[in-house]
Order: structure tokens, then sequence, then C-alpha cells
């Protein structure tokens, strides 16, 4: 794992926990907690679906 990959998944994490703040200004920091997670898990899930896509073969 790269610094890089770390680095997408965290700016994965910090907008996730933006966006529940402009959704709910009063969010909970389990709200936030669980936004971060999901944010975390699904930038690193995305940049992985674009890696094995990249490595396929073109048709």
């Amino acid at each position: 794992m790269g610094l890089l990959e770390d680095a997408e998944k965290i700016a994965g994490a910090v907008v996730a926990v933006e966006g529940v703040k402009k959704l709910d200004p009063n969010a909970s920091i389990l709200t936030e907690g669980a936004a971060a997670i999901a944010g975390f898990e699904g930038a690193g899930a995305i940049a992985e679906h674009f890696e094995k896509k990249e490595d396929e073969p073109q048709q």
C-alpha cells in the first residue's frame, strides 16, 4: 500500500465527514465516525475498481 493510496482513502473520509456536516450540522460523533469509515472504504473500493479495470486487456 503506497502513500498515495492512503492519501486517497483519507481524502474520501474527510469528504464524507464534511458532507455529513453539511446535511446535518448537529450530527453526533458516531454519525461522523460512520461517515469517515464509509468514505475511507468507499474511496479504497473505487480506486481498486479502476486499477482492476486498467489491468484488463482492451477488446
